[in-house]
């Protein structure tokens, strides 16, 4: 049976140093002594004028104003991606920030990345982070979140994987973070902050963390409260996606963020201690197609490369896939691996033909209201009509300290003939 350890899997390219190698029969040992002297020296230089990262807002601007190339990452989810905007690559919020900092910083050499998949949390966040993120070697990152963590909910669970990802970008990518907090058209009506317990905990993980803090919920009431604009011009379609009104107040929010991070010359810093549990920073990403042998009927094959939701493109978000088809008169073995970790969940492509499954975690089927639980893989792309995500919390607060079996097997039905799992992700000490 395949193992999926709880740990940190290091990134291909983050460590890519650049080597001079100078063969003996080519260079003499007086000829290579003036040439070492120059490749020092020019090394001496290029140490000295390359910044290196850091979370520091004003180190940012510097560098911006400088001209050097800086890569910007928004992570997030829909409001990130730009839902309902009448073309998220002009007029989401994401897209106008940008048009916003090259305004301001006309000689930079930007790139500013996309990092949002709609529906989903900051606990799915922890394992996308290396991959979707980090990778990008960011400068600068406005992370999202709050709405879909749950703007009046305060579990420990989400708070814990929000502020790992604070921690994780200062401490590994030593970029600068602008936490963002957007509203739902609710959040905004309702005309005070009272009662938002996830705004007021990413406040103080703000507060801990010095990071800045692009508040649209607070924005949006005050301009609504003013007359400068209405609900229905900031949600037209929905009360969830606003429309490119709503996005530009939500850039002009972040943007705003960003600007105080930098009048205030703030430093992010990563604590000592925690405020929440460190359950997220001990992690692992674990793709099925590397547990082999994979169990007779289950192949690795591509994500499909098209979509509900191009935030939703899976080809964008996963590397290859397990799957395995319904076949007449066969029954479908389970995949099987133990690991060890406290929380687990599934990720993997949601398609209207996806088919529901059991999970038995050490050898008991997992249950919901008295029954075996059949998670339905293939609910959000029925709902979507189209390809979209799967991702299925399995179990939470397990015993870290033991090894622990989970299988999965498919329930097929009339329509449903497929399932495409990604990965396990494992969390805890």
């Amino acid at each position: 049976m395949p193992v999926a350890g709880a740990i940190q899997p290091d990134f291909l390219g983050w460590s890519g140093s650049e080597r001079l190698k100078l063969s003996q029969p080519f260079f003499g040992v007086e000829t290579l002594k003036p040439l070492l002297l120059l490749v020092s020296l020019f090394a001496l230089s290029h140490v000295s004028h390359a910044a290196s990262p850091s979370p520091d807002f004003a180190a940012f601007d510097r560098r911006a104003r400088a001209g050097e190339p800086l890569n910007v990452v928004f992570f997030g989810a829909s409001l990130t991606w730009g839902a309902n905007a009448s073309d998220p690559l002009r007029t989401s919020y994401r897209a106008v920030v940008a048009q916003k900092m090259k305004a301001r910083y006309p000689r930079a050499h930007f790139e500013f990345f996309d990092a949002a998949i709609g529906g989903t949390d900051s606990r799915l966040g922890v394992f996308r982070l290396g991959r979707d993120v980090l990778s990008r070697k960011p400068d600068l990152v406005f992370l999202d979140f709050s709405a879909n963590d749950g703007i009046n909910e305060a579990d420990e669970d989400k708070l814990s994987s929000y502020e790992s990802l604070v921690r994780r970008i200062i401490l590994e990518a030593r970029a600068p973070v602008v936490q963002v907090f957007f509203p739902f058209k609710g959040d905004v009506s309702r005309g005070n902050l009272e009662g938002m317990k996830r705004r007021d905990a990413h406040l103080k993980i703000s507060r801990a963390y010095n990071t800045a803090v692009g508040d649209a919920i607070w924005l949006g009431q005050k301009r609504v409260k003013a007359g400068q604009v209405t609900l229905a011009q900031l949600w037209p379609i929905d009360g969830a996606h606003p429309g490119d009104v709503g996005y530009a107040m939500f850039a002009d929010a972040a943007y705003a963020g960003f600007l105080a991070g930098v009048a205030e010359k703030k430093v992010c810093r990563a604590p000592q201690t925690m405020l929440h549990a460190p359950t997220y920073m001990n992690w692992a990403r674990v793709r099925l197609s590397s547990l082999e042998p994979l169990p007779s009927g289950w192949r690795v094959g591509r994500p499909n490369r098209v979509s509900a939701y191009f935030d939703m493109l899976m080809s964008r978000w996963l590397d290859d896939e397990v799957i395995t088809s319904q076949k007449s008169g066969e029954t479908t073995p389970r995949f099987k691996l133990r690991f060890r970790g406290s929380t687990v969940l599934l990720f993997g492509e949601s398609t209207p033909k996806s088919a529901k499954y059991r999970v038995y975690l050490n050898g008991k089927a997992l249950e919901q209201d008295g029954k075996i639980a059949e998670f339905d893989a293939g609910r959000l792309g029925r709902r979507a009509q189209g390809n979209a995500h799967h991702v299925q919390l399995l179990a939470s607060g397990l015993d870290a300290s033991m090894e622990h079996t989970l299988e999965i097997e498919p329930v097929w039905g009339e329509n449903a003939t497929e399932l495409r799992l990604e990965s396990v992700c494992i969390a805890g000490t």
